[in-house]
């Protein structure tokens, strides 16, 4: 593999798009359109492709059958079409699978490149994009958990530090990680836009996609989407929250749709844009860094993930993170309610760990 440092970089923008497998198309359009409002930008037996209120791309996520509920890939958006360029060359010269797309192959997208990162993971940059009406002020349509726009992606990797090096490369910037004393790198958040991220990085065996996450402007509307989903019965989709999280700061509500595809609803985190934004780094045993109320933190959420497709369309296979895991070190982690450092565990709760 070449050295990405001696290689042209390219210009990324932000996260742009997901494209997500499901099993059922009409559940999937019950749960993105119905229950958190997404818009319908077009539609057919074998897709849909939704966005956001304040979004005027064609779509921000793109939901395709398949035989097998998985990522079928994330995209950025980069600088112009010659970026495009540059990221087909960069890629190339670290020797990863390349895939250039004719504008249309994913429709609303213009001439694309589509690739497999050294992280495993399918990867797709582009520039061109239908635009379509923006809904800002479609109070009409929006709904009482109005959703705003594409936020950021998590993915499950291995080897966090690796993956920091490898998207720093890239030009992103660290916001927040999570460290021991050891400085071991168990968790890390990056962005290209001026928030705290774009792509977080979560330990854990790999590659698998964690979640997505959509923005709202408002606190309110996120619980406004736990009532919905109260009122039709569908509670169970609940993962874990409503909460704030420590690391970003930001008010966070964790769905699994029907396809257990983790979906994150977040609002209220903050400016990072300034060139001297400094990173804040965590405990691992601060079990604030992942709830600021100290609420531990459901098994589910640390063990369970979505299967990556590879640019072949089959499923990756699963590289085992091999240093020990967040949840295997953090109280929040294993069941415990809030302590403070130097307190004795709950005897009765020992049996909660993963």
């Amino acid at each position: 593999m070449s050295d990405p440092v001696k290689t042209e970089p390219f210009d990324i923008i932000r996260a742009a798009y997901a494209e997500l497998i499901v099993s059922d198309l009409a559940a999937s359009r019950t749960f993105y359109v119905d229950v958190l409002g997404l818009v319908v930008t077009y539609e057919d037996e074998n897709a849909i492709y939704l966005r956001a209120f304040e979004e005027y791309l064609h779509h921000s996520l793109v939901l395709r059958t398949g035989p097998v509920a998985a990522l079928g890939a994330l995209a950025y958006r980069v600088r112009s079409q010659d970026e495009v360029a540059k990221a087909a060359t960069y890629f190339e010269a670290l020797g990863c699978p390349v895939e250039h797309r004719a504008a249309g192959a994913m429709k609303g997208i213009g001439e694309a490149v589509r690739v497999e990162d050294p992280l495993g993971f399918p990867i797709e940059f582009f520039y061109d994009a239908d635009h379509v009406e923006r809904f800002t002020r479609r109070y009409d349509v929006h709904g009482a958990g109005a959703i705003s726009r594409l936020d950021h992606f998590n993915i499950m990797t291995p080897d966090v530090p690796l993956a920091q090096d490898y998207y720093q490369n890239l030009g992103f910037r660290v916001s927040e990680d999570i460290q021991d004393d050891e400085g071991t790198v168990y968790a890390s958040w990056l962005f290209r836009k001026a928030t705290v991220h774009d792509i977080a990085l979560t330990g854990g065996d790999g590659p698998r996609m964690h979640h997505i996450a959509f923005a709202t402007h408002e606190r309110g509307q996120i619980l406004n989407i736990c009532d919905h989903l109260g009122a039709v019965r569908r509670s169970d989709m609940i993962e874990r929250g409503p909460g704030r999280h420590g690391v970003s700061n930001a008010f966070y509500l964790y769905l699994r749709d029907p396809d257990g595809h983790r979906i994150e609803i977040y609002t209220h985190d903050y400016y990072t844009g300034d060139p001297d934004n400094p990173t804040l780094t965590w405990d691992v045993h601060d079990n604030q860094r992942r709830d600021w109320w100290g609420n531990p933190v459901v098994p589910s959420w640390y063990a369970e993930g979505s299967t990556v497709l590879g640019l072949d369309g089959s499923p990756k296979e699963l590289v085992a993170r091999v240093d020990t895991s967040e949840s295997a070190v953090t109280i929040g982690a294993d069941g415990f309610s809030y302590t403070r450092e130097g307190e004795a565990m709950p005897e009765y709760k020992l049996g909660h760990q993963l």
